[in-house]
């Protein structure tokens, strides 16, 4: 049965569909008000925390995936060239460093102006993307920031599709 067939989407609030699909895939998941979502997903490189958020006053679905990246000390240089190109790389969604949080963030923000509605298997395949792309990129950030080395080394491991849990 797909995702679509398991919903009735008519008038259903984008949050409520997350929360759907998390049961449907046995997430953990904390739903943090009407509007927002919190989850963890379980990758193959480690637990990302998913968040996704309704803003009706833009229309839009915001999802925000983190894990926790704290370069040492003369490595933010390192870690923003690797970021950088890895967002060349993503069709949707971006990467940024929250340094402050020691964080790394993907985001990605669907607009569903003019009363537009996402379904079930829309909104699974974005978070199923922001997850791959996380999963994809992981190793160049590691090996870019830990392993000392050039962006353009570090992301030939991300040239080939990921593999995990999504």
């Amino acid at each position: 049965m797909s995702l679509v067939e398991q919903f009735e989407t008519e008038d259903l609030h984008p949050i409520d569909i997350v929360e759907g699909l998390a049961e449907h895939h046995d997430w953990e998941f904390d739903r943090v008000a009407d509007d927002q979502i919190a989850m963890a997903v379980e990758g193959q490189w480690r637990t990302y925390s998913v968040t996704l958020a309704w803003s009706g006053y833009d229309e839009t679905l915001r999802l925000v995936v983190t894990f926790e990246m704290d370069p040492p000390e003369g490595r933010f240089s390192a870690l923003h060239e690797v970021l950088n190109s890895a967002n060349d790389m993503c069709w949707t969604g971006a990467f940024s460093h929250w340094a402050e949080q020691k964080l790394m963030v993907y985001r990605y923000g669907l607009v569903l102006a003019g009363g537009a509605s996402a379904g079930p298997d829309q909104i699974n395949r974005m978070m199923r993307n922001a997850v791959m792309n996380c999963e994809r990129f992981y190793p160049a950030f590691q090996l870019a920031v830990w392993g000392e080395r050039p962006a353009k080394e570090a992301l030939q491991v991300a040239i080939a599709e990921a593999y995990g849990r999504a």
